[in-house]
């Protein structure tokens, strides 16, 4: 046990992600049977809302695996962190639209996602999709 603990890595839960075969499914599912209300949305993910806190309950066709997503302050210094601390990086920290993003085990082989909000929140429009460029990047509000 360390004389001096450290200030907690992980700041909160962003998210549980959940991949689902088709997205209109899992909405008519999660939202529609389920009440969950939807915040966002792109073509392959959507962010619902769960009332009594502000993790998202995100469903998506991109990845076959469920995960649940870990705030930090630098996705780069958690990432760091851990290996020096014993775990392992399994997916090296990366650009996401709002930030920063890495994969990461601990060592007892438990895989984590975690990522920080660094560039900002993804703007919506009044239905919920999220306004993208004309390239098709996510537009995001940055960070104040």
């Amino acid at each position: 046990m360390h004389s001096h603990a450290p200030a907690p890595l992980f700041e909160k839960i962003d998210c549980l992600r959940l991949p689902v075969p088709d997205l209109e499914a899992g909405l008519a599912f999660y939202r529609d049977r389920l009440g969950h209300q939807l915040i966002w949305q792109t073509a392959t993910a959507a962010g619902l809302r769960m009332p009594e806190t502000d993790a998202e309950l995100v469903i998506h066709t991109e990845l076959r695996a469920a995960d649940t997503d870990l705030v930090v302050a630098s996705a780069d210094d958690a990432a760091a962190e851990i290996a020096r601390e014993g775990g392992r990086v399994l997916v090296a920290p990366f650009d996401i639209p709002i930030g920063r993003c890495a994969v990461v085990e601990d060592p007892f082989g438990n895989r984590l996602v975690v990522l920080d909000g660094s560039k900002g929140r993804l703007v919506t429009d009044a239905d919920g999709m999220v306004v993208t460029d004309a390239a098709g990047a996510p537009q995001v509000e940055p960070r104040e």
